[in-house]
C-alpha cells in the first residue's frame, strides 16, 4: 500500500489541563461537541476516505452474499410462562429484530405478540427490558431508538397484545418490576433537564430516582420512592420478592460487584406506596455483592461473593438481619465460579458455574443447600434460560462456537431432572464437522496462566501463515465464554482463518480475584495477558505478526488501542469498536462515572499516574526502526450515549497527526461513523452484517487474504 493522505484537520495547541501539576494537551477537545459543524465535518472527512477504502475489497460481494446467506437460519429464545401462555422471540433468519410470539401451549399456535419490525422502517427500534405482572395479564417493554440506552416503557394487554395507553419516559438503565397486585410497576428514571437526551448528548447521568407507577395514570403522578441527592452517581435497582410481600432495593455506585441491600415490607396496611418509603438497610456498606435469588417468608437466599471471590449461596433472615446470624447454604467452590442461580419449582436451585470458562449445571435443595446432581452440558455457554419459582420446568439454550443453539426442557416434576431437547436451532447448508475447537494456557508477562478458545479448520497447517482474529475484553467482571458467529464461520471456511478468543485478567472468568487482577492499579495486567496471547500464536506457528487482526469493544476497543500503542510491531490490523479512548477524560460524559470503580479517576493523583501510562489517546508515538502502526479501524456510531464517539474520533485524530505523518506509515488508519446506531444493543440484523462485511474488507486488505469458496 501506499502512503494515505489525511484530511488536514485543527490542532489547538494551547487546550491542554493540569494534573496534579502536569499539563497535559488536549488539541482535539473541539470534537467533543457532536453537534458542531466542524465536528460533522471531521466526521463526514473521515466517511469519505474509510467507505472508498473498504468499498474496493477484491471479495466485499462474495462476503456480502455468503455471510448474509448464512445468516439466514431461523432464532428462536427459550420459551418462558406467563399467566397461562408461552412467550418466546423467533427470527426467521434476515429480520432487523426478533419478534416476541405467543401461544397458549408448548404445541399450540403461535401468534404474534409484539413486532418490533413494525414500529420503524429500518428496524432501528428495538425492545430493551421487559416485565409481566405477575398474573401474566400485564406486559411492560422498553424500547429503544437508534440503539441509544435511553428507552420509553409502553404496555400491553396479554395474552390480547392489546396497547395500554401508559408510557414512561427519561428511563435509562432501570429495573422494572410488579407489584403483586397487577396494578402498578416500579421503574428507574432520571431527572427531566435543559438538553437533548436522545442518545447523541454527552452530558452525564446523574440522580436517577425510583419510581412507582399505577397503570392507568399519567407518569406526572408517578410517586417518588427512592432517591439518594446526596450520592448522585449512586444508582438502584428494584424487584418485588417472589412472594410479592417485600421490595428489595439493590444500590449501586458503579460497575464493580459490589451494593447496598434494603428492603421495604408491602405487606402491611399502613405501608401504602404515597411517597417516599422507609426502606429497611440489611447491608448498607458496599464490601460485597448481594444478589436476591428467593425467599421463605423472612429467609432470604442471595448469591454473595462476600469474602467468596468465586460467590457463594447465603441465607439472611431479616427478622434477625445481625451477620452473625447469617447462614451459608452452598459454599464457595476452590476453582469454578458461581455465574447465576435461579429457583424452580417451589424448592430446589438450578447453579450455574463457569468451570475453565465453560458452563455446567447442577441442581440444588433450596432447604439444605446439597447438590442433587448435575445436568448433562457439553463445552459452551447457555446463553438463556426461563423458569420461576412456581414452575414446574425449566428451559435453557445452549451454545458453543461450533453450535447454533440447542434449547432444552427439563421437567421437575418427576424428580428425574432428564433435559430432553426441546428445539435445535440449524444453520443450513454448513458442516460443522470440518472444524474443531481447542482450549489451551498460555503464560503471560508475569507467569500468570491465561486461558484462550482456538477454533479453526481441521487439518490447517502450523506454518506461520494462517491469518488470526484474536479478540479480548478483559474488563468488569465480564466473562467472555464460547458464543456461535456465522460472519465468524465465514472467515474461518472461505477466508481461511484462525479465531482466538483470549480470557485475560479483568474479566469474571475466574472470579473476583481475577477481576481484581486487571482492574485499577493492575490494568496493565490485561495488555500483558493479550500480547502474549499473539506471542504465544506466534512461537506455536499458527500466525505471524503481520497476520494477526486484534478485535475488541468498549472496554476491548480501549485494549486493542492500548496494545497497539504498546506493540505496533505485534499485530497487522487493529479492529477498534466504539473503544474508551481517552481515560483521562472518560468519567465527564454520560456514564463514564460509573467506571471509575475499573479504571480509577484522573482526579487522583494516584490514579491518573496508572492511567496516563496507557490511555490510548495519550500514549501515540512513532515507533522506532522500520516499524509502523498497524492497519487500523476504529468504529463508532452516533447514537451511542454509553462510550461517546468523542473517544474515537480524538483517538482518530491523533493517530493520523503523528504516526500518519510518520514516512514508514503506509497502513491505513481510519475511522467509520454509523450513524442511527448505538453502542451495539438492538443493532437491527441490517446493520450488523454491513458492520461486519466492512470489518472483514478491511481485514482483508490489510493482512492479506484470499477467498475459498
Amino acid at each position: 500500500m501506499g502512503k494515505f493522505s489525511y484530511p488536514k484537520v485543527r490542532r489547538d495547541e494551547d487546550v491542554f489541563d493540569d494534573y496534579h501539576g502536569q499539563k497535559i494537551a488536549d488539541p482535539y477537545r473541539w470534537l467533543e461537541d457532536p453537534d458542531s459543524e466542524e465536528t460533522k465535518a471531521f466526521v463526514d472527512a473521515q466517511n469519505d476516505l474509510s467507505r472508498p477504502f473498504i468499498d474496493q475489497c477484491p471479495v466485499k460481494h462474495k462476503l456480502y452474499k455468503r455471510i448474509k446467506e448464512m445468516w439466514d437460519y431461523p432464532k428462536y429464545s427459550c420459551p418462558a410462562l406467563h399467566g397461562e401462555s408461552y412467550y418466546y422471540y423467533f427470527n426467521t433468519g434476515l429480520q432487523n429484530q426478533s419478534v416476541l410470539y405467543v401461544q397458549d401451549s408448548l404445541d399450540g399456535e403461535s401468534r404474534v405478540f409484539l413486532d418490533p419490525n413494525k414500529l420503524s422502517e429500518d428496524g432501528t427500534s428495538s425492545i430493551a427490558g421487559t416485565a409481566f405482572s405477575k398474573n401474566g395479564k400485564v406486559f411492560a417493554y422498553g424500547l429503544s431508538e437508534s440503539g441509544s440506552d435511553w428507552v420509553k416503557i409502553q404496555f400491553k394487554h396479554a395474552p390480547s397484545a392489546e396497547d395500554l395507553p401508559d408510557t414512561l419516559e427519561r428511563v435509562k438503565f432501570s429495573s422494572m418490576s410488579w407489584t403483586h397486585d397487577h396494578k402498578g410497576i416500579f421503574y428507574n428514571k432520571f431527572p427531566e433537564h435543559e438538553g437533548k437526551s436522545d442518545g447523541t448528548e454527552t452530558t452525564t447521568n446523574l440522580n436517577q430516582k425510583l419510581y412507582y407507577h399505577l397503570l392507568g395514570t399519567d407518569q406526572s403522578k408517578d410517586v417518588l420512592i427512592a432517591e439518594f441527592p446526596d450520592n448522585p452517581k449512586w444508582m438502584s435497582g428494584a424487584e418485588v420478592t417472589e412472594c410479592g410481600c417485600y421490595l428489595v432495593l439493590s444500590v449501586r455506585e458503579g460497575c464493580d460487584p459490589v451494593n447496598r441491600f434494603y428492603y421495604y415490607d408491602l405487606q402491611t396496611p399502613e405501608n401504602s406506596i404515597t411517597g417516599l418509603l422507609s426502606f429497611v438497610k440489611v447491608v448498607d456498606n458496599f464490601d460485597a455483592e448481594y444478589e436476591y435469588i428467593t425467599n421463605e417468608g423472612t429467609v432470604f437466599t442471595f448469591k454473595t461473593n462476600l469474602n467468596s471471590p468465586n460467590y457463594k449461596l447465603i441465607n439472611i433472615d431479616i427478622s434477625k438481619p445481625e451477620m452473625e446470624n447469617w447462614i451459608t447454604l452452598v459454599e464457595e467452590h476452590e476453582k469454578n465460579v458461581l455465574d447465576w442461580v435461579a429457583c424452580i419449582h417451589g424448592n430446589k436451585l438450578v447453579l450455574c458455574y463457569l468451570e475453565d470458562v465453560k458452563h455446567n449445571l447442577y441442581i440444588h435443595d433450596l432447604e439444605t443447600g446439597k447438590e442433587i446432581m448435575k445436568l448433562p452440558l457439553d463445552v459452551g455457554t447457555i446463553v438463556g434460560y426461563s423458569g420461576k419459582k412456581k414452575d414446574s420446568e425449566m428451559f435453557y439454550q445452549f451454545t458453543s462456537f461450533l453450535t447454533p443453539g440447542i434449547i432444552y426442557r427439563c421437567n421437575f416434576v418427576d424428580g428425574k431432572y432428564e433435559p430432553k431437547v426441546f428445539r435445535e436451532i440449524k444453520v443450513k447448508d454448513f458442516d460443522f464437522n470440518k472444524f474443531e475447537t481447542c482450549q489451551v494456557f498460555y503464560p503471560s508477562k508475569d507467569g500468570t496462566k491465561i486461558p484462550m478458545f482456538l477454533v479453526y479448520k481441521k487439518g490447517i497447517a502450523k506454518d506461520g501463515n494462517n491469518p488470526v482474529m484474536l479478540y479480548g475484553y478483559g474488563g468488569f467482571n465480564i466473562s467472555i465464554s464460547p458464543n456461535f458467529s456465522v460472519a465468524r464461520i465465514v472467515f474461518l471456511q472461505h477466508l481461511g482463518g484462525v479465531f482466538a478468543l483470549a480470557n485475560l485478567r479483568g474479566g469474571g472468568e475466574y472470579g473476583e480475584t481475577w477481576h481484581k487482577g486487571g482492574m485499577l492499579g493492575n490494568k496493565q495486567n490485561v495488555f500483558d495477558d493479550f500480547q502474549a496471547a499473539a506471542e504465544y500464536l506466534i512461537e506455536k506457528k499458527y500466525t505471524s505478526p503481520n497476520r494477526i487482526a486484534i478485535n475488541g469493544g468498549s472496554n476491548g476497543g480501549l485494549l486493542v488501542g492500548a496494545c497497539a500503542n504498546q506493540r505496533p510491531d505485534l499485530f497487522g490490523c487493529v479492529i477498534a469498536q466504539v473503544g474508551v479512548m481517552d481515560m483521562l477524560r472518560f468519567h465527564k460524559f454520560t456514564i463514564g462515572h460509573a467506571w471509575t470503580t475499573d479504571y480509577g479517576c484522573s482526579d487522583k493523583p494516584d490514579q491518573f499516574s496508572w492511567l496516563i501510562k496507557y490511555s490510548p489517546l495519550h500514549n501515540i508515538k512513532i515507533p522506532g526502526g522500520n516499524v509502523q502502526y498497524p492497519a487500523t479501524l476504529l468504529m463508532t456510531a452516533d447514537h451511542d450515549d454509553r462510550v461517546v464517539p468523542l473517544h474515537s474520533l480524538k483517538f482518530i485524530a491523533e493517530l493520523q497527526n503523528v504516526a500518519g505523518s510518520n514516512e514508514k506509515q503506509t497502513n491505513p488508519l481510519m475511522i467509520r461513523v454509523d450513524t442511527k446506531a448505538g453502542h451495539g444493543m438492538g443493532k437491527p440484523t441490517a446493520k450488523l452484517i454491513e458492520e461486519l462485511i466492512d470489518i472483514y474488507c478491511f481485514i482483508y486488505q490489510c493482512v492479506g487474504l484470499k477467498w475459498t469458496d
